[in-house]
């Protein structure tokens, strides 16, 4: 198929963010075959809920997360 990707490789991205809880860093794997996300994930460090929204538009590369509390 046309423009499908050959390989799914390239589409999990590891990020480092500040947890907005505790302020440690801690990873995160983003999916890059979605465009616009938001999920919940809780902190590995201080296991408090962190919601992080994804926008990876071709102009606008932007990853945020915030405090569930």
């Amino acid at each position: 198929m046309k423009g499908c990707p050959t390989s799914y490789e390239n589409l999990l991205n590891e990020e480092y963010l500040e947890c907005p809880n505790c302020g440690e860093l801690i990873t995160v794997v983003i999916d890059k075959s979605i465009d616009i996300q938001e999920y919940i994930e809780d902190c590995s460090v201080c296991c408090r809920p962190i919601t992080i929204n994804v926008n990876l538009n071709r102009d606008f590369n932007k990853i945020l997360c915030n405090s569930n509390e």
